[in-house]
């Protein structure tokens, strides 16, 4: 028997995006393609908005990494890079305060990579620069698929050692712990075929997933205080009590799918709203770790499968 395997074909970006702003930037802010490049670089986006004006110019993309709340800026260049895009990188950084910018082209060149490792070299570990080669490939003539390629990122490693001894953000005993958490539960999701999208761990009390929709994202909570463990809907913006409302008067149907009934919580002081549901756990007790793992991955994956449907139809 003859076995037949098609060749991989490289497409050109000006093939399939005639132009940044009309083609490129609209199809980057879906919900799936921002999702890819957040898999990529291992952080959770959320979008803020396009064509932001940052003085005399306008940033392409604006956006939030819900897992560390660091402002992200991503610039789009079908390009090589050049000396003008590098230049609005840091005008638009500085005018939105940012902590992540991204940088995505056709060609990073030699001497805008080093740029890039100075920028990241020089600073904290609370601003984070990556320059992204983006390709597209085919197998035959069907429909191209996006690859991007990381050319240019931060040393987490030398930055966490340089802010440890510079500075007043050395972590504490309980951050160390919520980290080492985190770590072990997404290896834990994985190791058990998880369908969701691992992010990033970090030293906070939160762990977050993509849901589908900007502005929703689920959690994962622990409190060492209370000893308490959640998971939640959590919704952001301006819309976020319209929303909320919405899916409450779907309630009863979505706790009975669930199985279980949840925490209402309008947060009537605030712009944001959460729909969580608790249980006792003490993250301090390391032999309990796995039978926590167990019932957040749970409890995640029934709150994607109940409310995503839900939440891509407001």
């Amino acid at each position: 028997m003859t076995i037949h395997l098609e060749r991989l074909e490289k497409v050109e970006l000006r093939e399939f995006f005639k132009d940044e702003a009309r083609d490129f930037t609209p199809w980057l802010v879906e919900e799936n393609n921002l999702e890819l490049l957040g898999e990529t670089l291992g952080l959770d986006i959320e979008l803020e908005d396009t064509e932001v004006r940052i003085g005399k110019f306008s940033a392409d993309i604006v956006g939030l990494d819900r897992s560390s709340n660091r402002t992200i800026i991503i610039e789009n260049q079908l390009e090589k890079t050049n000396h003008d895009h590098l230049g609005k990188i840091i005008t638009y950084s500085g005018g939105k305060d940012a902590g992540i910018v991204i940088w995505i082209c056709k060609k990073i060149q030699q001497e805008h990579r080093k740029g890039l490792d100075y920028l990241n070299d020089i600073s904290t570990e609370d601003y984070s620069f990556f320059g992204i080669e983006m390709e597209l490939w085919r197998i035959g003539q069907s429909t191209p698929a996006p690859k991007f390629n990381i050319v240019v990122s931060p040393n987490e490693w030398s930055k966490s050692v340089k802010s440890a001894t510079s500075s007043s953000t050395t972590l504490t005993d309980t951050k160390i712990l919520q980290r080492e958490f985190w770590t072990e539960l997404k290896e834990y999701f994985t190791d058990n075929n998880t369908f969701l999208s691992m992010r990033t761990p970090r030293p906070q009390h939160w762990y977050s997933f993509g849901i589908g929709h900007s502005f929703f994202s689920i959690g994962l909570t622990i409190n060492t205080r209370t000893n308490k463990m959640g998971c939640e809907l959590y919704v952001r913006g301006v819309k976020a009590k319209k929303s909320f409302n919405e899916l409450y008067e779907d309630k009863d149907r979505i706790e009975t799918e669930l199985g279980f009934q949840l925490d209402w919580q309008e947060l009537p002081q605030g712009q944001d709203c959460r729909i969580i549901y608790y249980t006792d756990g003490d993250i301090r007790d390391r032999e309990n770790w796995e039978k926590s793992f167990e019932w957040m991955k749970d409890k995640t994956e029934s709150f994607h499968k109940v409310f995503s449907p839900r939440v891509k139809q407001l």
